[in-house]
């Protein structure tokens, strides 16, 4: 009779990725950094399980989007109260605030829930060239 196995805390090693996002369309960089986030590149991912690997985002102020997002998409949120909900355009929230657009890209396509919210902990977006890093060693991915 044969066992299920279900991998330990031991039995992996989660390493550290720098990705540069200079250039790059912003969903298609994000749906693989979200995979990575998850462990679903690695040969013992287990849907229920943190195995993913820890990720630095450089350059998210120059990240792309295609055809007329740029003017069209809108990021809403709402505060709970009437006539609470606020709008912010594309344009003016890659320009104030550029690692929040590409962090909220990332976070919405991971689950939610309490894995959700553990796996998104794991995301480091700097909207720079510099990080402070530096000390975990990086390997550099290519997205």
């Amino acid at each position: 009779m044969q066992k299920t196995y279900f991998p330990k805390k031991e039995d992996f090693l989660q390493k550290w990725l720098l990705v540069d996002v200079e250039g790059k369309i912003l969903g298609r960089a994000a749906s693989k950094i979200a995979a990575i986030l998850r462990g679903k590149h690695k040969r013992l991912f287990t849907p229920g399980l943190d195995l993913g690997d820890n990720v630095i985002v450089i350059n998210a102020a120059k990240i792309k989007v295609t055809g007329s997002k740029a003017s069209q998409k809108v990021y809403l949120r709402y505060s709970g109260y009437q006539g609470g909900q606020k709008e912010v355009s594309f344009t003016n929230m890659r320009d104030k605030k550029p690692a929040t657009v590409v962090r909220l890209a990332i976070q919405r396509m991971l689950p939610g829930g309490p894995l959700g919210r553990k796996l998104i902990k794991k995301l480091k977006v700097y909207p720079g060239q510099s990080h402070p890093h530096a000390g975990q060693k990086p390997e550099v991915l290519k997205v």
